[in-house]
């Protein structure tokens, strides 16, 4: 009973994130600021109002946002890939809750990305990762989804690290 509970909640449904996820979006977030970065309730509905692609699974067991070329949107990492890329899809943030990690649901969100961002044209996704302070699971996670290192860079008046990544992504 117990393996089938665990599968049932493994294939929660993705759907697109609403105006009444967003206090729970904030928490899950601001939980874990040292990774993703604290955002106040205003930021967070203008950076989900800019998104690609924003999507979450069950009442909010993971969320993931990304944005593309296009967006207003100030972030030094995205203004990165702006800088050498003309089209593109930037992860900005991808977070899981800490009772509900290892059911796959990251990988879930960036598949369901790579066939949202193939549809609509696009043919390269993006992300960076913690450098300082570290983060070699997220690093893993990403070699392991086809990510390669395309730069890096030191944000935030020295006070952080980071690896640029991209994926093409073709059909």
């Amino acid at each position: 009973m117990i393996a089938k509970e665990e599968n049932k909640r493994a294939r929660l449904p993705i759907d697109r994130v609403s105006p009444q996820d967003e206090p729970v979006i904030l928490a899950l977030n601001n939980a874990h600021a040292a990774e993703l970065s604290w955002l106040e309730q205003e930021r967070l509905s203008f950076l989900l109002d800019e998104a690609f692609y924003a999507r979450r699974i069950g009442a909010l067991e993971a969320f993931i946002m990304t944005f593309d070329q296009d967006a207003r949107y100030d972030s030094p990492n995205f203004l990165w890939f702006r800088e050498r890329y003309p089209r593109f899809v930037y992860v900005d943030r991808v977070v899981v809750a800490g009772e509900a990690r290892g059911r796959g649901h990251a990988r879930r969100l960036y598949e369901d990305l790579f066939d949202h961002a193939l549809r609509a044209g696009q043919t390269i996704v993006t992300c960076e990762v913690n450098a300082e302070p570290p983060n070699p699971a997220s690093d893993a996670f990403h070699a392991a989804l086809g990510f390669v290192e395309v730069g890096d860079a030191v944000i935030h008046g020295g006070n952080k690290a980071v690896r640029y990544y991209a994926r093409p992504i073709t059909g």
